[in-house]
């Protein structure tokens, strides 16, 4: 983003996948299951293109895309897991990639996991599992407790059938997760959702930041409102409608897709690339919906002219091209225009540009609203 920078650690230690198998392991009262056992949504991409299933890119984009959207697609942003139990209690193991820490976003978003379940047929929040601080014993090792984690979600339930569901890291990497239940109890891997996902392509507000905790970021609450799995691809400071992604993300047979990336673009950077997106997608997709969305009126806008005037210029110049692609006649383009009520009352960042807790909920009703009144039948 251009009003903002964030510097994230980019030496990761690559894990082979044979290396990611994750195995059931047990103590006296809990037994803890991995992949196997669980169905991971957020991806179009089977686990063995990938070094880890909780990456966002196949291994084989990293010589194509820029390194930096590289290290960012690492992190989990986007990424669910669901699952069925009738255990009493539920406990994580996951082990983070990078033990990333950003002043001003919240830990618990940045690499922490949050629990829902399924309660009167609406996912209901019950829980996060924070990143501990300090040292913690892990198989014999004295090790930094936030680098491998191990955190009891809840306890004392009654022994029904449940669905959960947990959303993933916002701005760390997930290298192995397992889930523990009660030694008596079962587990069992989701069903996948019949319906298409959503695609969404972004910015560092994509990606989730700076939301307190993972179910917070705008595409997840999306996801648990409308009942529907929310594909993430969402680059801090990133977001560039560049070649390799959009070709990625042509690759998925998507319900419709939300481009949002004026953040991290100039005027002249909408003008060369938003036909070619269009076109690049309508090419394999010839009538599956395309969202284009301007960009927000950052808070500090009303008194700084020179952000106003680029932000202005901007969302002029993407409502330009969108007239060009509407009277042209390609089908099923959607332009959402930037609520200027949003962040009028400059409650709703942590800047001024990223979003709290608030303001996604915001953003992201905002959103059904118009994929509503557009889209959603």
């Amino acid at each position: 983003m251009k009003y903002f920078l964030l510097v994230l650690i980019s030496s990761f230690s690559v894990l082979s996948f044979s290396q990611q198998i994750e195995t059931i392991k047990t103590d006296s009262t809990v037994i803890y299951y991995g992949r196997e056992h669980f169905l991971i949504e957020g991806t179009a991409i089977a686990d063995s293109l990938k070094e880890s299933p909780y990456d966002r890119l196949p291994i084989s984009y990293k010589e194509k895309v820029r390194e930096p959207v590289w290290d960012l697609s690492k992190a989990s942003a986007g990424i669910t897991v669901r699952f069925h139990s009738n255990s009493t209690s539920i406990n994580l193991k996951w082990t983070v990639l990078n033990d990333l820490d950003m002043p001003h976003m919240a830990s618990t978003g940045i690499k922490g996991i949050d629990l829902y379940t399924k309660y009167n047929n609406k996912w209901r929040y019950v829980t996060t599992a924070g990143a501990l601080v300090g040292l913690k014993t892990y198989q014999n090792k004295s090790i930094p407790a936030d680098s491998i984690n191990e955190y009891e979600l809840i306890k004392n339930m009654s022994p029904d059938f449940r669905e959960y569901k947990l959303f993933l890291p916002l701005y760390d990497g997930v290298t192995k997760l397992e889930i523990g239940i009660d030694n008596n109890a079962l587990i069992n891997k989701a069903s996948p959702n019949p319906v298409k996902p959503i695609v969404f392509y972004g910015t560092s507000i994509t990606q989730g930041g700076c939301a307190s905790r993972p179910g917070m970021a705008h595409t997840n609450i999306i996801s648990r409102k409308l009942d529907v799995d929310c594909i993430n691809y969402g680059f801090s400071g990133n977001g560039r409608m560049e070649t390799p992604i959009v070709e990625l993300i042509s690759d998925i047979d998507a319900s419709f897709y939300v481009i949002e990336c004026l953040q991290n673009m100039d005027s002249e950077q909408v003008r060369e690339r938003v036909r070619p997106l269009v076109d690049m997608i309508r090419t394999k997709h010839p009538l599956t919906p395309i969202v284009l969305v301007e960009n927000m009126m950052y808070t500090t806008a009303f008194l700084d002219q020179t952000i106003e005037t680029t932000l202005i210029q901007e969302n002029e110049a993407l409502k330009n091209e969108f007239d060009k692609i509407i009277k042209r006649g390609t089908p099923n383009i959607f332009y959402i225009k930037d609520n200027k009520d949003f962040l009028s009352d400059n409650e709703g960042t942590v800047d001024g540009v990223h979003l709290t807790d608030l303001g996604f909920l915001r953003y992201a009703d905002y959103l059904i609203e118009n994929f509503k009144k557009k889209l959603i039948n």
